[in-house]
């Protein structure tokens, strides 16, 4: 099964982040997503042609956030949206990041 039809599973800490290996391995599966140096965020830049349409795309984003219980880091303004993706519980990444960034792919 493919990230984008799995759902987020609730971290509740105590686990290990991902290594640097496991989230090199995991990013090859979400399109246009880039890893910090220290491999903790993933984030990706999205251009709009306007502001309306980079803020419907921000809501689009929280509303997929709310439903799957795993919130990004959101700043959008004319004509762009970057989302950031880490787990605050364990300090870096965790699969959910992954599973996040292509359910977001597949809003754009």
């Amino acid at each position: 099964m493919g990230l984008k039809q799995q759902a987020c599973k609730p971290c509740q800490g105590g686990e290990a982040p991902l290594s640097l290996e496991a989230a090199q391995a995991m990013l090859a599966d979400v399109s246009g997503w880039e890893l910090n140096r220290e491999a903790t965020r993933l984030s990706r830049h999205f251009s709009f042609a306007d502001f309306v349409t980079a803020q419907a795309f921000a809501l689009r984003v929280g509303e997929l956030a709310e439903r799957e219980g795993h919130h990004p880091v959101l700043s959008y303004s004319w004509g762009y949206c970057d989302v950031v993706f880490y787990t605050h519980k364990i300090g870096g990444l965790h699969e959910n990041d992954f599973i996040m960034a292509a359910k977001v792919n597949a809003l754009s």
